[in-house]
């Protein structure tokens, strides 16, 4: 764990500035935010809602590192030296969504499909002088786990800052276990920092994935940290949340996002998506996990919430949203 570095992962809709900001007031543990990716347009300019995300004040005091989309080389190289003027350290190549309406126009994972384009991609950013760090968050490949090998000894032509493997298959999707061995194949061919991502749950397995990829630079969650926001408070030896942390968490997320959207039923029907982790972290009700997205209004919204906050929460989260393939 020395100099490990514990990492939320980028989470489009959840893990935006309104999450970060609170997340970082109330549980704190977290040393790195990835900030859902952004896509640059053709026009070298941020537009106003890429800078809700992206501007300097609305991250102030919170460690993050914007993501960028792309599969133009113009586009990204922009992009990153407009965040490094922005005062920016890091930039990180979404290599990973999965994501249909991505997929389909060649970006992220679907990039992973044509090794050559992606070649050219890299060989033009990197010799752009893009004077910031370029790090990688990546797929094993698109259906076959052999595809690996030739994937990484791409990326090892580049001087990442740091690889970031989320250990599934673009088919994969979501759904099914995370595929270890597939990575635990290659760990001696990686030259830079290396970060794994998938399925951590619980902090024995953040000590589990540590010892098996031999102490990796940093461990990314997602989908468990909205489910347990104490999670890396709790790695680092802090106490586990409390249900009044829970529910002022939840209450000012609410808030914040009512305020952000000028909406409260927008706000909730953003509330449902972070609620469909958070639930894990209390004894099982599905009754009342049902009746949160049933809900039409923000009365029968709270009070299916309420139901679940009586079970108090567990030391750790369950795995509910796992999915077989």
């Amino acid at each position: 764990m020395n100099g490990q570095l514990l990492a939320a992962a980028p989470m489009e809709g959840l893990t935006t500035a309104v999450f970060r900001r609170l997340h970082h007031q109330y549980f704190g543990g977290t040393d790195l935010y990835y900030i859902p990716f952004i896509t640059p347009t053709v026009e070298p300019k941020f537009t106003d809602r890429h800078l809700k995300e992206l501007s300097p004040e609305v991250n102030a005091g919170i460690p993050v590192v914007p993501q960028l989309l792309s599969n133009r080389s113009a586009d990204f190289i922009w992009a990153a030296k407009a965040l490094q003027d922005l005062g920016y350290k890091e930039v990180n190549l979404n290599l990973g969504c999965p994501s249909g309406t991505v997929v389909a126009k060649g970006k992220g994972s679907g990039f992973l499909r044509d090794l050559y384009a992606l070649e050219r991609f890299l060989d033009e950013i990197f010799s752009a002088g893009i004077d910031i760090p370029i790090s990688i968050k990546t797929r094993l490949g698109w259906a076959n786990t052999e595809e690996f090998g030739d994937i990484l000894n791409l990326y090892k032509k580049y001087p990442l800052s740091l690889l970031i493997v989320h250990m599934r298959l673009k088919t994969d999707q979501y759904k099914g276990e995370v595929r270890k061995e597939a990575l635990l194949e290659h760990l001696d061919e990686i030259p830079f920092p290396l970060g794994v991502n998938g399925d951590m749950i619980t902090t024995a397995d953040m000590i589990d994935f540590s010892k098996t990829f031999r102490d990796p630079k940093m461990l990314m969650v997602g989908r468990a940290l909205m489910a347990d926001p104490a999670l890396f408070r709790k790695y680092k030896g802090g106490p586990a949340a409390s249900l009044e942390e829970i529910k002022n968490f939840t209450t000012a997320l609410f808030d914040a996002y009512t305020e952000a959207f000028q909406n409260r039923r927008n706000a909730m029907m953003r509330m449902k998506e972070f609620w469909f982790f958070q639930a894990n972290l209390f004894e099982e009700n599905p009754k009342a996990f049902k009746n949160i997205f049933k809900s039409k209004t923000e009365e029968d919204f709270l009070a299916a919430i309420e139901e679940i906050e009586a079970g108090r929460p567990l030391t750790d989260a369950r795995f509910g949203w796992k999915k077989p393939l």
